[in-house]
């Protein structure tokens, strides 16, 4: 396995990584819902948006779901959900419209999970606004379409682009195996059952192939 971080990103790579990116984004305006899912992972700008979604008051509580993140185990070393809860506190959300979902590891066991700590709580509810990194959102919202199908999901990220989102994780290579893993699990999820499938364009595909060839393979499924 290549390790594409210690090489220079070439413009073609860097170009076939932006096409993956903008795929991966399903312009949804964010618009109001019942509840938002933080989504565990790596980024707190994940906790700070679904923040701003309540100051905002497009949403009326906030579920952060997550345990200890598998890429950066010390990164968030109380769990992800906890973390997350940690920074929107900070940030002005009061403790009361927040809950917190610390086993999930994985897309599919943030929603149920999620899903699961709401239903125990007794909320009603009828549309998520799915809180997410920005090259997460299509996966999200095919896995929401799979495990929780009687809502309605809208997704949401920070809005930048990818010079940008590189700039805030310090690591092109990192985030470039993460677009093309993601990309994968869209693409072999729905056949595992995990998630509803979705059409990829055929120019996609062939980004996802040139980026595979070139060793840009550290998060694909095993």
């Amino acid at each position: 396995m290549a390790d594409a971080r210690q090489r220079e990103i070439t413009d073609r790579q860097w170009a076939d990584a932006t096409l993956i990116w903008e795929y991966h984004q399903m312009g949804q305006e964010p618009r109001p819902c019942d509840v938002a899912i933080g989504l565990g992972c790596h980024d707190l700008g994940v906790a700070a948006e679904a923040a701003r979604f309540y100051l905002d008051g497009l949403v009326g509580r906030i579920v952060f779901t997550g345990g200890p993140n598998p890429s950066r185990p010390d990164h968030f070393p109380r769990g992800e959900a906890v973390h997350f809860t940690e920074h929107a506190l900070s940030l002005g959300v009061p403790e009361h419209a927040i809950h917190q979902e610390p086993r999930a590891r994985n897309t599919g066991q943030n929603i149920q999970f999620s899903r699961e700590v709401l239903q125990a709580v007794g909320v009603d509810v009828h549309s998520v606004l799915l809180v997410s990194m920005p090259y997460m959102e299509r996966r999200a919202y095919a896995t929401c379409r799979k495990v929780w199908p009687e809502v309605e999901a809208v997704c949401a990220s920070t809005p930048m682009n990818l010079n940008d989102y590189v700039k805030t994780i310090g690591d092109d290579g990192l985030v470039i195996d993460s677009l093309v893993g993601d990309l994968q699990r869209v693409i072999e999820y729905p056949k595992l059952g995990f998630a509803v499938a979705q059409d990829v364009p055929e120019t996609v595909r062939d980004a996802y192939q040139r980026l595979l060839a070139d060793g840009f393979d550290s998060k694909l499924l095993v």
